[in-house]
Order: structure tokens, then C-alpha cells, then sequence
């Protein structure tokens, strides 16, 4: 009753918030580039080439600091546009971090054969205003906020049907969007979407201690990891002399050693995340030479992940797990003999000093996951069965036109096209009637990708980095 009293506050509180759309443009002439210099706010940076049949863009578009006070000031978010057709439907698309440079098509675009609006998230360089007040310009509102602005300057000139979608922190980002402002598209679509719903009550590492079907690769991840915390000064030589030759420094998380260790911990999930049940024949086995191993950490998690310079474009994301999204339990109670710094794997500790967090906000996730099980329609949820950001998962109505399914043996990169076929055409099917679309035989797979784009799963953006 109290989380339902609290939604029905947060929602009115949402819906008394006037957010001025951007000015309608002018009706679409023939020529994408002319339709572009008709919408108040954007500007078109390049063109680039394209794929035939398709035209790309790098845009910016001018969005408010705070959309709660014009005071606040502006900024230029950065955005591409992939364009097919002025009828086609549009895919809103974003990753959730930093914008993807390519003209690649996620596999919703695919599916429905559309035009793609991508978009990069707030306070990711160089999206981010020059006078920053993290506390009330980086919240997943304001996100949204953001996205809600640029789908409907868009629609000016794509009238059609509308979908959004995004992977990992996309997929969140794609799903609070819906949530603030559920009539904007017709249709989302997350993959691999954490939902993190009580930060305090987690169910992350009861996942971790059976994930997959073989306890061996699980004990032989763990002996790899208590090996390298037992061989300390063998692995840091290594990781020392790599962080010199790149110059990397470790300020934020406050040393070499201190980043080691919670690269060890975080290994098991991370194999997890990105490997497959087949890698585990790769797992070295504990006592091998140093530099095996060390060659072994950079294909899963590399031991210098935590320098500041790697973690520089990920603060955001760290920031908001911190004070809104929530982050996962520490899987490490069989390491605790060998471990210096109780307590440092969390989120907070890879946010520099310099920025200032408020309290933890324990109504956000809540709120998000009681929208999404009682009043959330047309919503796709895609997961991998071995991901552990899969542990706690989105709940969508069964009643209400939604649909969740798991891709057997699937990791962080799970997508349709790698369901049971019958699980495949049926979730394509469903894409696609909400792109005003008719059926069509069977499902993408994965050995027909679109011709003329690069493997959109090879970018870096599609699966993040470990814990992210």
C-alpha cells in the first residue's frame, strides 16, 4: 500500500512538471538533410557515409540543464540519426553511456527495417553542461526528460510508429523512459536490463553460486581468484609495468593494490557477463605461470580495469548506481581470508571525492519496478540465462500485451535472434506488429546480418564493462 500511495505521488508529482516540446518543424520535404535544418534546437554536425539505402548523421540537440529550471542553463547532447525512410518507423535507441560513433543498427532498427535515433546519455562527455550540479541534473528523470524532448522534435518529420530500445544501462534507460512518459512510442524493447528494485536485499550472489551447469568452471574461477590474491606481488609487478607503460594512476580508488583486488572479486561475475559456458575451458588453472594468467584476466576483466583513466568515462554510471539504480552485492565471502579492503567493492568508491552524492534515493527503483508490473504495455524484456545482471530482473504484466523471455545458456549479449526459433518469431512478430508491420517467416538470425553495417554486438557500448 505504501509503495502504491508513493507511485501515485511520483506520478502526479511527474505529470505536474510542464516539459515544453520542442517546436513543431516544418512538414518533411524530400531531402533528410532539409527536414534536419527545420527542427528548432538541432544541428547537424556531418554526414557520413552510409550503407546504400540509408543516410547517417552526427546531430546535436539543445537540451535544458535541468528541465525543471530554465535558469539552470543549456547543453548540447550529441545524437545520431540513421535514416531509411520518412514512412518508415523510428527506433529510439540509446546505450545508456556514450554515443556510438558507427552507422550500426541494433536489432530492433533490423527487425523493423527503420530509421534509428541514437542518443547519448547526460553527463557523458561531451554530452554534459558546463556548470554541473550532479544532485539535480543527473537523475534518471532528467534522462528521460531528455529523450521524451528529442522523440518529439523528431516526429515532425517520422510520423510513423515509434519503438524504443537499449541494452544493459540502455534497457534501464529505455524502460524509465516508458515509465515517465508511457505514450511517447508504441513499443520497448530492453535487453539484459538490470532492476535492481531494494538495493539492500539482493539476490545477486544465490545466482552466482549455481550459474551455469558446471560446478567445476565455478571452482576453478574461484581457485584462479584466491591464487592471484595469494600471488600479489607476482601480479602486481605485472600490472605495474603495464600501468606505467599506459600511464595510468589509481587516485579514485586509491592504489594499485586496492584496484587488483576488486578486479579479483569482480572477475567471476564478469566471466559470467561476457563468456560462455564453453570458455570455461580456457580458465587457467591456479599455479600457472604469472603472465598465463595475467593474459587470461585482460580477455575477462583486465587487472588494471580500475585505473582512473578507465574509469574516467564511466563516473556517471557509477554516480547514479550510487545515488538512484543501486549496484549488486559483493560475490566474495569464499576470499575473505585474503582480502585487505573490506567493504571497498562498491560503487561509491569508484566516484572521485570531488563529487558530492546525495543520500541514496530508496523510492526511484520502486517506483520504476511497480509501473512496469501493473500499468506497462507493449514491453519486450530480453535476457541471457547465465548473465548475472539477469538475477534481479524486470516483471513485466502478464495481461497487458508484454513479454519476457531467456535465452538459454545467454550472457550479457543476449538478443532475439538467439531464442529457441518458435520463442524468436514470436518476439519478432511482436516488434514488428508494434511497428505497424505484418508478420514475416521465421526471425532474424544471427548468420544474416544486415548487409553494408558492422556487427552491431562488436560495439563496445552494447556490452559494458564488468559491474556496470
Amino acid at each position: 500500500m505504501v509503495v502504491k500511495k508513493l507511485t501515485t505521488l511520483l506520478a502526479a508529482l511527474a505529470a505536474a512538471v510542464t516539459l515544453a516540446p520542442a517546436a513543431t518543424a516544418a512538414p518533411a520535404p524530400g531531402d533528410i538533410a532539409e527536414a534536419l535544418k527545420h527542427i528548432p534546437g538541432l544541428t547537424v554536425v556531418s554526414e557520413d557515409p552510409a550503407p546504400a539505402g540509408f543516410r547517417f548523421f552526427h546531430l546535436t540537440f539543445t537540451q535544458p540543464a535541468d528541465h525543471r529550471d530554465p535558469r539552470a542553463g543549456t547543453f548540447e547532447q550529441r545524437y545520431t540519426l540513421l535514416h531509411r525512410d520518412f514512412a518508415a518507423p523510428t527506433v529510439a535507441y540509446t546505450s545508456g553511456y556514450n554515443m556510438n560513433d558507427r552507422a550500426s543498427r541494433s536489432e530492433v532498427t533490423q527487425i523493423v527495417n527503420g530509421n534509428q535515433l541514437s542518443m547519448e546519455y547526460r553527463y557523458f562527455s561531451p554530452s554534459r553542461p558546463a556548470k554541473t550540479d550532479w544532485a539535480k541534473q543527473l537523475t534518471i528523470w532528467q534522462a528521460a526528460a531528455d529523450e521524451h524532448r528529442a522523440v518529439q522534435a523528431l516526429k515532425a518529420i517520422y510520423p510513423g510508429k515509434w519503438l524504443a530500445t537499449g541494452a544493459s544501462k540502455g534497457g534501464m534507460t529505455a524502460t524509465y523512459y516508458r515509465r515517465f512518459f508511457p505514450h511517447d512510442v508504441d513499443g520497448t524493447v530492453p535487453y539484459v536490463a538490470p532492476n535492481d528494485v531494494i538495493n539492500e536485499h539482493d539476490s545477486y550472489n544465490r545466482f552466482l553460486a549455481r550459474v551455469g551447469n558446471d560446478p567445476a568452471c565455478r571452482a576453478a574461477l574461484k581457485a584462479v581468484q584466491r591464487d592471484v590474491l595469494k600471488r600479489r606481488d607476482e601480479f602486481g609487478a605485472l600490472a605495474a609495468r603495464e600501468a606505467a607503460e599506459k600511464k595510468y594512476t589509481f587516485t579514485t580508488v586509491g592504489s594499485i593494490d586496492i584496484a587488483i583486488e576488486l578486479t579479483v572479486i569482480d572477475s567471476y561475475w564478469a566471466f559470467w557477463q561476457y563468456q560462455k559456458q564453453a570458455d570455461c575451458a580456457t580458465v587457467p588453472a591456479a599455479g600457472s605461470p604469472a603472465q598465463v594468467i595475467y593474459d587470461w584476466y585482460d580477455r575477462v576483466e583486465s587487472l588494471v580495469t580500475y585505473a582512473d583513466q578507465a574509469l574516467e568515462g564511466y563516473v556517471p554510471y557509477y554516480y547514479q548506481a550510487s545515488v538512484q539504480l543501486g549496484s549488486p552485492e559483493s560475490y566474495d565471502s569464499y576470499l575473505q581470508d585474503l582480502i585487505r579492503y573490506p567493504g571497498k567493492n562498491v560503487s561509491s568508491t569508484f566516484v572521485p571525492k570531488s563529487i558530492k552524492m546525495p543520500p541514496f534515493d530508496h523510492f526511484a527503483m520502486p517506483d520504476i519496478d511497480f509501473w512496469v508490473r501493473t500499468q506497462g504495455d507493449q514491453l519486450l524484456y530480453i535476457y541471457g540465462e547465465n548473465d548475472p545482471w539477469g538475477a534481479e530482473r524486470f516483471a513485466p504484466s502478464r495481461h497487458r500485451d508484454t513479454a519476457l523471455y531467456t535465452v538459454p545458456g545467454g550472457n550479457h549479449g543476449a538478443k532475439i535472434a538467439q531464442l529457441p526459433a518458435a520463442q524468436a518469431a514470436d518476439a519478432t512478430a511482436m516488434v514488428r506488429r508494434w511497428a505497424g508491420l505484418p508478420p514475416v517467416a521465421g526471425a532474424l538470425t544471427q548468420a544474416s546480418p544486415p548487409a553494408g553495417f558492422p556487427d552491431f554486438d562488436a560495439d563496445p557500448l552494447v556490452v559494458q564493462k564488468p559491474r556496470l
